[in-house]
């Protein structure tokens, strides 16, 4: 499969649909490429009850000329506008079915491209973190929209930032019994932030929709989860809130640090990084010309920073420069809300001593934190104990050795995801045949 496109949007969340939105209605030819089933991203969920914006959005979207490529995962980028991408597992899935003729490698030709590629849970490693039934908070939020039986199961959710309130309510409305709220930010965090929500009346209503959903649980600040005990599952969580320690038994522990953003793909793209985020300028393009960026991983802002974001970055890439502007300056008033969540979830120094000597901190390949701990920079650490080499490729330890150590998790090389070897072999085949359509080429000129 081989197109061309004046733009390719990478992410169909909320930033990605505004952006692939806005520039097909701009009269452009794009595409948009993302790894889920259905558009709507992890916050927009396929299945879930969506919000009236994400109803609105995703309507626009499917009257819309974009073409939509769902199930795929860009996992190289070989040459300037040009990506890569292979069914994800979805697809795998289904092979043989009635979409097995879309089973195929998939080369995607830009003019411009946009990256809007979300972010994912950071987790911290703690004794027993790996137990069946300790999971992150989005991670059992999906699983139960997809279906899985809540009711009546005793839930701890813990962690920081506003996913947990979000998740602990709608978990509420499924019929769990949720036994502890738990924030590891201070009381006083936690009071600065919700006194800046005065600035914003929609995200105070939200916030206090899902305190009255949990009401009967209390929200604990300046609390997280030390050890999960268990044989074979999960049946207990330790809590520590200041020198107090307590046992509390439960079913499910959804646990997560705040998010991640996805910036992978942009920094093979060769995109600089700011601050654990990807620079950008006004109009969000990024170092690469050409190159935009939208969404959480310019900074983690929420679905209408999210939104108008993507339609910023597609004004500027359609050449709609006066209308990108004017969006931008509504996208200047927006950002002291993503300094102050930044610093209501500033991870607690303490955290760093939640792991001890056998507490796995890379699950992909068992290495412990006692393996770590004797290693001095995250290149070494994958050296000597193969630390980020698995499956997930150090998108799970690579966020904790960053916080445990100092260490900057910044490798990055193709492919960006794990892929089949004949999406590989596909590749090598096209830069074969261009190497020997080069060398003709050079025989025949001289």
């Amino acid at each position: 499969m081989r197109e061309q496109f004046d733009i390719v949007v990478v992410g169909a969340g909320p930033a990605g649909i505004a952006a692939a939105v806005t520039a097909a209605e701009a009269g452009l030819r794009v595409a948009v490429v993302d790894d889920n089933s259905a558009p709507g991203g992890q916050i927009w969920r396929s299945g879930a009850h969506l919000p009236r914006a994400a109803q609105h959005w995703i309507a626009r979207l499917q009257r819309s000329s974009v073409v939509p490529l769902h199930g795929r995962r860009v996992f190289d980028a070989p040459e300037p506008n040009l990506l890569c991408a292979e069914p994800s597992a979805f697809l795998s899935a289904l092979n043989g079915s009635s979409l097995g003729a879309n089973y195929d490698c998939a080369e995607l030709r830009f003019t411009k491209l946009i990256l809007a590629t979300g972010a994912r849970e950071r987790f911290l490693p703690f004794p027993g973190w790996t137990l069946p039934n300790v999971m992150g908070a989005g991670a059992l939020d999906a699983l139960v929209r997809g279906g899985l039986p809540i009711a009546r199961k005793r839930v701890v959710v813990a962690g920081t930032g506003p996913l947990l309130l979000a998740v602990a309510a709608h978990l509420a409305r499924r019929g769990a019994r949720i036994a502890a709220v738990c924030e590891q930010a201070s009381f006083t965090q936690i009071v600065r932030f919700a006194a800046r929500l005065l600035f914003e009346p929609q995200k105070l209503a939200q916030g206090a929709g899902y305190a009255l959903a949990v009401r009967s649980a209390r929200l604990r600040t300046g609390c997280w989860p030390v050890a999960a005990h268990g044989a074979g599952r999960l049946r207990a969580v330790t809590l520590r809130q200041g020198n107090n320690l307590w046992d509390i038994d439960c079913d499910y522990l959804a646990c997560g640090f705040h998010l991640v953003p996805n910036i992978e793909l942009p920094a093979l793209l060769g995109c600089s990084p700011a601050g654990g985020f990807v620079a950008v300028n006004e109009l969000l393009e990024t170092s690469v010309p050409g190159i935009y960026c939208a969404g959480e991983p310019t900074g983690i802002g929420g679905v209408e920073l999210a939104l108008l974001e993507g339609e910023i970055a597609a004004c500027a890439a359609s050449g709609q420069t006066a209308r990108a502007q004017n969006l931008a300056r509504r996208r200047c008033r927006k950002i002291p809300f993503v300094r102050a969540l930044e610093r209501a979830c500033a991870l607690d120094p303490q955290l760093r001593s939640l792991p001890v000597d056998d507490t796995l901190v890379c699950r992909c390949e068992d290495v412990t934190y006692a393996a770590l701990r004797a290693r001095s920079n995250w290149r070494e650490a994958k050296l000597h104990t193969r630390c980020g080499m698995g499956p997930c490729q150090g998108r799970i330890c690579g966020a904790a050795a960053e916080f445990l150590f100092g260490w900057n998790a910044d490798s990055v090389r193709p492919p960006v995801f794990p892929a089949l070897v004949s999406s590989l072999a596909s590749a090598g085949a096209r830069d074969e045949s261009l190497a020997a359509a080069s060398s003709h080429n050079s025989k025949e000129n001289r």
